[in-house]
């Protein structure tokens, strides 16, 4: 065991769970809003790395670089497809989701937003929406918590499985005392420390590099290692990564949570910024960590290209604080997906559901709690399970659902005014079915299963929405108040 850098995790690990304590005191009083959305108060700086830190978890850090290191630039079409639709989410979707959530009765799930947008009274959507979130939300957890294991089982030698325990304490513990505003506010210091990991390995890797080692490195790369081209599967696949942000429930509802539009504005050059270079970064830690480090089987199986190179460069303090970047990636997501599931539970399910809208906001806030350990616990099993799979493939598991879900109806919902009800159950439906059927059956196409999953649920929202009546005079008014809102 390395004492150094385990004294560093055990600090920066106290320090996120003190914000959460704190923020349990400042908010004791914030109430359902409070709790799940942070009062609509976040400035630009918190929402957008807090959006970025939440979106980019271990896996950027782990998985992506690993599988270009092991594959080659194939493999940078999806940080390509990443950049290309953080940059549209941010510029179209971001502005639109936060004015029309305030006109629809002030949603502040986006299964509840969904509903209000159509003024339904039926909750069919909600639960339907809840579920999904619920299911896929425990595997992007485990995705995290088993980066969590492998970086505590690689560093100190402790049992992966132990390790993913204490990380979940820690992150259970901040989500479930400080709700949405220490899940932001952690990873606003979060998304700072891994932007920092990630530009400082690369550089130093880089003006590490042997001449000698890299000529032999290159003359055993696998064929085709260089090209961006050589399968256009990968490309259309990698792209295809970038349609899972129109539907990523724990990211857009950062769009909600900005306090202006005005700071939004400001929010979107922060976030884009933010998010372009990281994927940047993680396609040379992954090239240039290939060249520096040479391959290795234990590397790619266990994504550890990351670890491994800042292990070699730094002396114990500083590796211990950037391998901190890791645990901030996978804590990041982790506290974001499992407010986003105890939020849709609470709000979606128990409150109009089991108490027909009775509970007050401190029951709400302990249903919401309750969530938060009963989903964590569901995703330590599936993390520990070895046969779960690896990083990378969790993640784009969960991926795929949520953007084939929610993408095409959360979009139509913004900009189309004859979208209805019906149609947005129908897109959800059949997208998350189509993606999981493809997953299960047509995996071996080496298509990602989230194109074919959005295309099929855009097209059952459009055609449900022709094929049956138009919606309510009231419902085009309010998608026009909510076009011309100003705050």
């Amino acid at each position: 065991m390395n004492y150094t850098e385990f004294a560093v995790f055990v600090v920066y690990l106290l320090f996120m769970l003190a914000i959460g304590v704190y923020f349990f005191f400042k908010n004791k009083n914030a109430g359902e809003k409070g709790y799940f959305l942070g009062g609509r108060k976040m400035g630009p700086w918190v929402s957008a790395l807090s959006a970025g830190a939440s979106d980019m978890s271990a896996w950027v850090l782990m998985g992506l670089p690993t599988a270009i290191y092991a594959v080659g630039f194939g493999e940078v079409w999806i940080p390509v497809g990443l950049a290309i639709g953080y940059t549209i989410s941010w510029i179209y979707e971001a502005p639109r989701l936060r004015k029309f959530s305030i006109v629809a009765n002030d949603s502040i799930t986006i299964p509840q937003y969904l509903t209000n947008r159509f003024l339904s009274k039926s909750k069919a959507l909600q639960v339907i929406c809840a579920i999904v979130f619920i299911v896929a939300y425990t595997i992007y957890s485990a995705s995290s918590i088993k980066a969590c294991g492998t970086l505590f089982n690689t560093v100190m030698g402790i049992d992966a499985t132990v390790a993913m325990w204490i990380a979940t304490v820690i992150i259970v513990g901040y989500t479930f005392l400080g709700g949405f505003s220490a899940v932001c506010w952690t990873d606003f210091f979060q998304g700072m420390l891994i932007l920092g990991a990630m530009l400082l390995a690369p550089i130093f890797a880089g003006f590490m590099l042997d001449s000698a080692a890299v000529a032999e490195t290159t003359t055993s790369l696998p064929e085709n290692y260089w090209s961006l081209f050589a399968d256009w599967k990968k490309v259309v696949s990698g792209l295809a990564w970038g349609l899972g942000y129109f539907g990523m429930p724990h990211i857009i509802i950062r769009y909600m949570s900005i306090e202006s539009q005005k700071s939004l504005k400001k929010s979107a050059k922060i976030g884009i910024s933010w998010t372009v270079i990281i994927v940047i970064a993680a396609a040379f830690i992954g090239i240039i960590g290939r060249m520096f480090l040479g391959y290795s089987d234990e590397i790619n199986n266990n994504s550890l290209v990351f670890i491994q190179m800042v292990r070699k460069i730094f002396p114990s303090l500083i590796s211990g604080v950037l391998l901190s970047a890791v645990l901030a990636a996978s804590m990041s997501t982790a506290d974001s997906q499992l407010l986003a599931a105890s939020s849709s539970f609470a709000s979606d399910v128990y409150k109009p559901i089991f108490r027909k809208d009775k509970a007050g906001d401190k029951e709400m806030l302990w249903a919401g709690r309750v969530v938060v350990f009963a989903i964590a616990i569901c995703a330590i099993i599936i993390a520990s399970d070895p046969n779960a799979g690896s990083i990378m493939s969790l993640v784009s598991n969960a991926w795929g659902v949520f953007g084939a879900a929610f993408g095409p109806a959360i979009m139509l919902s913004l900009f189309w005014k004859r979208f209805n009800f019906k149609g947005a159950v129908a897109g959800i439906v059949v997208g998350a079915l189509v993606d999981i059927l493809w997953l299960a059956f047509l995996a071996s196409t080496g298509i990602y299963e989230i194109l074919p999953g959005f295309v099929a649920g855009l097209i059952a929202a459009v055609v449900v929405s022709l094929a049956t009546k138009a919606p309510e005079k009231e419902v085009e008014e309010l998608f026009d108040k909510a076009v011309a809102y100003e705050d």
